[in-house]
């Protein structure tokens, strides 16, 4: 009876020990298969930044509207489609981005389907003595130049509203000029398009540089830059594959340790076990 039950402690012990040498194993090399998604797209990033600067239009192609690729698109704001993306924190600090559609010069937005681009403009600070209050935002009027970097989708944070049983942050179905600003959390670009009633292209345009304002009398004036309130500090994605490496070496050590004991108590099974044979035999 007493060798049945060390038996089954062995063998449960064993089967758990197997057990624990698979799951970090698995878990080391899903850290490895997260270390490549990073390094791919830290390459993809790279090879975005590397090409020459697109200049956005209404008959631009969408295969030119690669993600990470500078580009330049001039036009006019439409404000009475500005919306705010809250909980966007930088340096520590609550506040919003800015996004309002680039509208291109209508002569030429005639000639294909693209009405606009929509651009994220900035980040603004959020006011905590009056955290209602509708921030103030820069009004840029007339034709203006802009640079940026594109990007195939607004970059979304994780909503935490419909699990805590709030009231979800929700798009207007219709966009209009009110004096107040839509706020949400994050922002399709199908959604908007539907919104604001705009045919806009299919990436989003992250601004990077001040706005360039262009006269209408380019023949006696020079295009001048506008100093913006708005910060362009954009985040980019985690690129720490090493980090991802080093979790992976952690993993694979502790399933080298769990099969070195897997090993350790089948050696004492097995030890045991001819022990036992040997008591049989003997006289």
């Amino acid at each position: 009876m007493k060798h049945a039950h060390t038996g089954f402690r062995s063998v449960l012990a064993l089967t758990l020990l197997g057990a624990v040498a698979a799951v970090c194993f698995s878990l080391g090399m899903w850290q490895l298969g997260r270390a490549s998604e990073r390094d791919a797209l830290h390459n993809a990033i790279e090879r975005g930044r590397l090409q020459a600067p697109v200049e956005l239009q209404s008959d631009t192609r969408p295969t030119e509207l690669s993600a990470w690729r500078p580009a330049v698109a001039q036009g006019r704001w439409s404000q009475g489609h500005t919306v705010l993306l809250e909980n966007r924190n930088l340096d520590g600090l609550p506040g919003y981005w800015v996004a309002t559609p680039l509208l291109f010069d209508a002569r030429t937005a005639a000639k294909q389907a693209y009405e606009g681009v929509l651009v994220l403009r900035g980040w603004v600070p959020r006011d905590m003595a009056s955290p209602s209050a509708v921030p103030t935002l820069p009004f840029e009027s007339g034709p203006v130049r802009i640079r940026g970097e594109l990007h195939a989708h607004v970059p979304r944070i994780f909503e935490l509203w419909s699990w805590a049983g709030g009231k979800r942050s929700h798009l207007p179905q219709k966009l209009a000029a009110s004096g107040t600003y839509p706020q949400v959390q994050n922002l399709e670009l199908a959604e908007f398009s539907t919104a604001s009633g705009l045919t806009l292209m299919p990436a989003v345009l992250a601004q990077t540089q001040d706005t360039i304002f262009l006269e209408a009398d380019t023949a006696q004036r020079s295009p001048t830059h506008a100093a913006s309130a708005l910060r362009r500090d954009w985040p980019g994605p985690s690129l720490d594959s090493d980090q991802n490496r080093g979790y992976a070496l952690q993993w694979f050590s502790f399933s080298a340790i769990a099969a070195f004991a897997a090993l350790y108590v089948l050696y004492g099974m097995f030890r045991g076990s001819a022990r036992r044979g040997r008591h049989k035999e003997a006289p």
